[in-house]
């Protein structure tokens, strides 16, 4: 969760930790966890996209002999 001292936004609104109910703070931590979890998958997706172009290039230069 964040830092005391800092706030955190949600919808708009600025809260410090303190201000948060222990159940807000450990929505805001779920939250937090997934979007990690967001950011990594897409990363990974990225990753697997790239491999592909260079499969499907390969590809076409081993299919060059036979057009």
């Amino acid at each position: 969760m964040a830092d005391a001292g800092k706030t955190i936004r949600i919808d708009g609104k600025d809260y410090r930790p303190d201000e948060l109910s222990d159940e807000a703070k450990t929505q805001a931590a779920n939250v937090q966890v997934t979007d990690r979890e967001i950011a990594r998958l897409q990363t990974q997706l990225a990753i697997a996209q790239t491999a592909r172009a260079a499969y499907a290039n390969a590809l076409k230069t081993a299919l060059e002999p036979i057009n």
